[in-house]
């Protein structure tokens, strides 16, 4: 049911917590965003569109050997429009992978007459950090702090628009070839800067507000600037006042951290580790954590969530430790799983609590008939036909429907209630249990048999006896069937919530199978003999009493511990 509305659950045990998320952490890139990262400009350092920056930005995402992120696609794209990409004749010599402390990545190659150089793109302030000197219209020049600022400024400026800045930088002949590092990495020459659109979806907006209607807070972890992260942000209408970055999280104990992941909403510049920190921090202060991601940069905080979420097309590490995937990355197939996960739980509830409270009920009535009859209530075969049509009914329950006010809060699971609705529930059917006991032993039984059962041979006893067997197999089977409608909604069943077709129809089925069953040979071979027309008023009247007093006992129940499943 679930893969049908685009989430397939890979680990079935995480069922309990998918409906059960009330945070979830999810990376900005293609959840909140169109996930079609776009190269806008390539400029240089003072603005102007310059084909020498896309090559040497072409020539460090085509020449890397690491995974290509949508950034290096954009870019392979985007040269192979505007430039003559078959004329670009290098050799690649090295490669500095890219890391999340660095956040920046170098290639070395060499042109045909052999000479090298390394050229390095990464997030802004690394690449200043590292730069030595600016190209200027052509000439290499110092770079000052003014020049530094003026950056700065352009980058800000296309930050507040939306756009993701990246730097480009180079550096001819650096270290002899085998020995190049980091530390080469250095007095390097800013040639230019790439801008990256990546619109928000036009469905976040309206998903975030169906999250939040249903209880789910969303918090957004991403690796991207506050410029880039807070434009985002507001135009899929998510109010941040402060947002945290990772160089603060990083000065932070694990304690002040738990306030601060409380607190806010947006974490900007995270590197994995912040990430998962975040997660675990969220998940001490009692939060059940989901968290949605698809890169590699996700994994570790995916794997300490109480439930990690990806999607098909994500790098395989970040499946791997997925519970969830999704077969698109839209918060709207998420928001539909939450629902289905929070029905399926619904409907495991239903099945574990009714059937604990009915076999909790049954076996207590056993105990007190076995006490004071002078045979066995029901015996062994018996109970176990019993309970095999009353299992197959149950087979019915992952095909109900959840009422809608259920569907509207997570859902955590509590071993503690299933005891507490033992106890409410399971007494209450005894009660009806044993009034039918008493129907049978002292009217229905003697009124057919002719005698009450001590007055009675060995031969009119075993009709007394089965008799008695058959009233109570049918009792207990219609009291135990529609006890599962008075039990999957707090509200009146039958009249104010309805069960799903399939599930009305399947127990129906089984009750007419129990009812008809001592009027056959397989319920003479079973122990069990036609029931007189008059049994069946009483019964009539026993169940209806019952599910008066069921519906009763869920009010009490529901006032003191506010839920019912």
């Amino acid at each position: 049911v679930m893969a049908k509305k685009g989430t397939v659950i890979k680990n079935l045990n995480a069922i309990q917590n998918f409906g059960a998320i009330d945070v979830l952490c999810t990376d900005k890139t293609g959840t909140l965003t169109q996930d079609k990262i776009i190269l806008e400009y390539h400029m240089d350092c003072e603005g102007n569109e310059d084909d020498r920056v896309l090559r040497h930005a072409y020539l460090n995402s085509y020449y890397q050997t690491g995974l290509k992120n949508l950034l290096d696609v954009a870019i392979i794209d985007e040269a192979a429009e505007t430039l003559d990409t078959d004329t670009i004749n290098y050799q690649k010599v090295d490669e500095i992978p890219f890391d999340f402390e660095r956040r920046r990545m170098s290639v070395v190659v060499a042109d045909p007459a052999g000479k090298t150089q390394m050229i390095t793109k990464g997030a802004i302030e690394e690449m200043l950090n590292i730069s030595k000197f600016i190209d200027l219209g052509g000439t290499v020049a110092p770079l000052t702090k003014e020049r530094k600022e003026a950056v700065l400024a352009k980058v800000q400026s296309l930050n507040e628009d939306g756009l993701r800045v990246i730097g480009v930088a180079q550096k001819t002949n650096p270290s002899v070839v085998g020995e190049f590092s980091v530390k080469d990495e250095s007095d390097m020459v800013l040639i230019g800067y790439l801008a990256f659109l990546d619109p928000p979806k036009e469905t976040t907006k309206q998903a975030l507000k169906a999250l939040k209607e249903h209880g789910v807070a969303v918090k957004v972890l991403t690796g991207d600037n506050e410029l880039v992260t807070r434009s985002v942000c507001r135009q899929v209408g998510l109010e941040i006042n402060e947002l945290v970055t990772g160089e603060k999280i990083s000065e932070m104990s694990d304690h002040e951290l738990a306030q601060v992941a409380e607190d806010h909403e947006v974490f900007v510049k995270l590197n994995p580790q912040q990430k998962a920190r975040l997660t675990t921090a969220l998940r001490k202060n009692g939060h059940t954590v989901g968290f949605l991601g698809d890169g590699i940069n996700d994994a570790p905080a995916m794997k300490v969530a109480d439930i990690g979420i990806s999607v098909d097309t994500a790098v395989d590490i970040a499946k791997e430790s997925a519970d969830v995937i999704l077969l698109e990355k839209d918060l709207t197939i998420l928001e539909r799983g939450l629902l289905s996960g929070r029905e399926t739980f619904g409907n495991i509830m239903k099945y574990i609590k009714a059937t604990a409270s009915s076999n909790f009920g049954n076996m207590f009535s056993v105990l007190i008939a076995s006490t004071f009859l002078p045979f066995l209530p029901m015996l062994p075969l018996q109970l176990l036909f019993l309970n095999l049509i009353y299992d197959v009914s149950c087979i019915s329950l992952p095909w109900d429907r959840m009422d809608k006010e259920y569907l509207d809060e997570p859902k955590k699971w509590n071993a503690s209630s299933i005891g507490k609705f033992m106890v409410y529930f399971g007494p209450t059917s005894s009660i009806f249990d044993i009034t039918t006991y008493l129907l049978m032993y002292f009217v229905i039984c003697p009124a057919v048999v002719g005698g009450s059962f001590h007055t009675l041979d060995s031969s009119q006893q075993v009709i007394f006896i089965a008799l008695f067997h058959a009233g109570w197999f049918v009792e207990s089977l219609w009291t135990q069937t529609l006890v599962l409608h008075a039990l999957r909604t707090p509200k009146v069943p039958f009249i104010q919530s309805n069960a799903t077709f399939a599930m009305f129809v399947i127990t129906t089925l089984g009750i007419i199978v129990g009812s008809v069953l001592p009027f056959t040979s397989f319920g003479a071979e079973l122990g069990l003999m036609p029931l007189p027309g008059n049994y069946w008023l009483w019964l009539f009247a026993t169940v209806i009493a019952y599910l008066a007093l069921v519906t009763a006992v869920k009010k009490i129940y529901i006032r003191r511990f506010q839920e019912l499943l």
